[in-house]
Parts: structure tokens; sequence; C-alpha cells
């Protein structure tokens, strides 16, 4: 499974060593990132629920109609401001991300202003978690061995979430993740360097109310 000349260059610090094939390279939906990364549309709905009751409370107090019609404009306005810087650093995440996964490792390449590449060799791999929303995009969360140092803050937002004690990279948002997972999953086990059988390797998880896991045998 090639990736196209442009992303594997852009996505590859160099040329990869003779032996080692890229199996998948993608790039995250910046849909999906805005979604359930950012939270953009929770972050919509705090601020709807704020001018509502902005509204009401006005009107009840007697303000003059022209009045808070104006006022809800302009605040409507503020409130639209980060959703839209929310939705564009979603975008360019999306621009700027590739994720590599070869016969040896996994590869993230991150950084809207300044790139970086993250390079995690399976030996450095125990496992992995797969956690799939209903759209079929998802997050492949890395559990690594101890004592590897991975900054949670640096590889934001190409992290498990709150798992800030014990780092674990994760291809976020991925398109068809249940199939990246398969990939990695099958790669994982026919590693020198770990010798257990794929199910065991990407375990899914639930998404919370609405979503889904799927399991990547």
């Amino acid at each position: 499974m090639s990736a196209p000349i442009g992303l594997r260059a852009a996505g590859l610090p160099g040329p990869l060593p003779a032996g080692e094939r890229i199996l998948w390279q993608g790039r995250p939906s910046w849909r999906a990132a805005a979604l359930r990364v950012l939270h953009v549309r929770k972050l919509a709905v705090y601020f709807a629920l704020l001018l509502a009751y902005y509204l009401v409370s006005r009107l009840a107090t007697g303000m003059p109609l022209g009045q808070v019609a104006l006022t809800t404009t302009e605040l409507t306005g503020l409130a639209l401001a980060p959703l839209a810087l929310l939705t564009g650093y979603a975008r360019a995440t999306e621009w700027a991300t590739v994720y590599t996964v070869t016969n040896k490792r996994v590869l993230i390449k991150f950084g809207v202003g300044f790139s970086m590449t993250i390079n995690l060799p399976f030996a450095k791999i125990e496992g992995a978690s797969l956690r799939q929303a209903p759209d079929g995009t998802g997050d492949i969360a890395l559990t690594l061995v101890p004592h590897q140092p991975v900054s949670y803050i640096i590889l934001w937002p190409h992290v498990r979430s709150w798992y800030m004690g014990r780092t674990e990279p994760a291809l976020r948002s991925v398109p068809d993740a249940a199939r990246v997972a398969q990939v990695l999953s099958r790669a994982l086990a026919a590693s020198a360097e770990v010798a257990v059988q794929p199910a065991a390797l990407v375990r899914p998880e639930p998404v919370g109310a609405g979503g889904r896991a799927a399991a990547a045998a």
C-alpha cells in the first residue's frame, strides 16, 4: 500500500533504509479534529447558550429591542472569532501533519509553525488502542515501553488526551481508522521485536455516548 510521492516526501525526514517500506501514510481529517480534538461544536453550543441567556435577560429588563439586537450582533461576532481560529488551526494541522506506518516503525511529522518528526520504532511500542467515531475516523494511541522521553505538550494534539503521566503518541482523527489500525496491528505482529497476536496489539475502546468501538482484527 504505497503513498503518493508528494505525501511520502513530506512525511519522511529522509530516504528509508534498505529493507524498510511504507505500509500506510495519511493525514488527520481537519473536520474530525475540529469536532473531537478541538471541540468546536461544544464551544459553539456554549456560546449559543450564553447569547440566548443574554438576549432573554436583556429583554426581560426592558432594554430596547434595537439595542439588544445591536449588542447581540456584536457578541456573536466575538463568539465566532475563536471558532474561526480553532477551525483554521484544524485545517493547518491537517496540512502540516503526516502519519507514516512502515514495516519497522511509526513516524509522526507535525508542527504548524515549526515542523518536527517523532520516530517510534516498533521495539518501543508495547501496543495500541483504537477509538473510532461513527463517521469512520478515529484515534490510534500507541502505548510505549516505560521511560520513553515523549513530551505531552510538545506533541499535542497528536497524543491520547489526558494521559500526561505516561504520554501515548496518537494518530488523531485518521480517516478509515479501523483499516489503518489493522495495518499497524499486522506490522507489529510481523515485527521481530513484537511476538504477540494482532488482536492483543490494537484494542478497541468506546468513544462514549453516540459512538462505537471498532475492532482491528
